[in-house]
């Protein structure tokens, strides 16, 4: 009986709590991002084999990649921004005016990184039609202002216009791909889904917020605010999300196929965390500002959930990486077995620098501290992949990338126990 008074009372409270909604919203996004797509892979690998497979990850991953620079941590930044002042429409709509204005300029930067790519990459000289629809994807993930809403902790409608435009696409891959040669289709469906829910978002933004042409000085402003963010993003990508690219330079495509479906897959399973860390930020944001003891509470709680939840998902995929590989990948792939494993070491040690980092020293605006550690550890993880990838291949890309996240999460976790700011301690300290 006290089970189901509990059940009744307190969850439909649960679910009506704004950090709930908006974490099932941005389970919505994950859903559509990283599961959609991965429910695709068993079809592309086996119709792409590991060359064309490789190809379309390569240029997927310089279109994520591409597109941080559109994204310019707005998604961190901006969100700040909006969570503390979320009751003041006039300067929400100043916020939107500068971010706006600097993705227009930042629009122009993107065009000429492409063209430096297209001359110095020799895959995408051979490839040139991967080249641009891979920038094209990056400008629809790079325009939509899921930065506004998130802020605003209100993701329920963009959330399911994501999960509507890439189920879409999901269908459209299935009746559309039927040869080695259609790679290039995979990228074009994906971009046409992402600038569908792109536009409607930006739609719903000016609805509720007045359009104005931005000042050049506004979106000045906004990339100078921007910029500790921006500068976080773009390290962190050269140990996350360039690695498949960077591998690209070393080895052939069908190399890059067997790295690539391991990071699809270790993604995907990571991305599940990604919705209570994105939901938890401008939470965070707000509690420091106003409440510091619930922010420290908050925080041990995300660390102990985030890490254990880590571990666990780690330890299933090292148990059943050959299965998981057989059913996803299919023949040909069995190379990606080992590097699976190892990948799934990357679960549990960004789930601790998530918390430690995003959710903990960013809202206490240790945003110096935190970026000397990520560029660090980008500067590693190049140096590392430089030195690995030529002699080991797939195995010495993900050697790089996870002794690079160990170096960032033990940084992060010593930097705040001197600091006397570690969640753990700080816990004790308010008891």
């Amino acid at each position: 009986m006290k089970t189901e008074f509990i059940l009744k009372t307190y969850l439909p409270q649960l679910f009506r709590h704004p950090l709930a909604k908006n974490a099932l919203a941005l389970y919505a996004v994950q859903i559509a991002n990283y599961i959609f797509p991965l429910i695709t892979i068993p079809y592309l690998t086996r119709i792409l084999r590991p060359e064309g497979w490789g190809l379309v990850i390569f240029a997927q991953s310089f279109a994520i990649w591409l597109s941080l620079i559109l994204e310019y941590g707005f998604n961190l930044s901006a969100t700040r921004d909006i969570s503390r002042n979320r009751l003041d429409l006039c300067h929400i709509s100043q916020i939107v005016e500068g971010v706006m204005g600097a993705k227009s300029l930042l629009l122009l930067g993107t065009v000429l990184v492409t063209l430096v790519a297209g001359t110095a990459t020799p895959l995408f000289r051979q490839y040139p039609d991967y080249l641009w629809l891979a920038w094209l994807s990056a400008i629809a993930q790079g325009l939509n202002p899921l930065w506004y809403f998130q802020g605003l902790e209100r993701l329920y409608q963009p959330a399911i216009l994501s999960v509507a435009a890439r189920f879409l696409s999901v269908i459209l891959i299935f009746i559309l791909i039927r040869d080695a040669g259609d790679g290039w289709m995979v990228l074009a469906l994906h971009a046409g889904a992402g600038f569908f829910a792109t536009v409607i978002s930006i739609i719903w933004m000016y609805r509720e917020v007045p359009f104005r042409w931005p000042l050049f000085s506004q979106a000045i402003n906004a990339l100078r605010m921007g910029w500790s963010m921006f500068f976080f993003c773009s390290t962190v990508s050269l140990y996350t999300t360039a690695n498949a690219f960077i591998l690209g330079f070393f080895v052939p495509p069908a190399l890059v196929g067997l790295y690539g479906g391991a990071e699809k897959i270790s993604k995907s399973v990571l991305s599940l965390l990604n919705p209570i860390s994105q939901a938890l930020y401008p939470r965070m944001n707000h509690l420091v500002a106003n409440d510091s003891k619930r922010a420290a509470n908050l925080a041990y709680l995300s660390l102990l959930f985030m890490g254990g939840l880590g571990f666990i998902l780690s330890a299933l995929i090292i148990v059943t990486a050959p299965t998981i590989v057989k059913i996803l990948l299919g023949p040909g792939f069995e190379g990606s077995i080992p590097v699976l494993r190892l990948l799934s070491l990357l679960i549990p040690l960004i789930a601790l620098s998530n918390v430690l980092g995003i959710q903990w020293m960013v809202p206490l605006g240790l945003d110096r501290t935190f970026n000397i550690i990520i560029m660090t550890a980008g500067l590693i993880n190049l140096a590392l992949a430089f030195l690995f990838a030529p002699r080991f291949g797939p195995m010495g890309m993900g050697e790089a990338v996870v002794l690079s996240e160990t170096f960032v999460t033990s940084s992060m976790f010593l930097v705040l126990w001197k600091k006397k700011l570690n969640p753990f301690g700080g816990i004790k300290n308010e008891s």
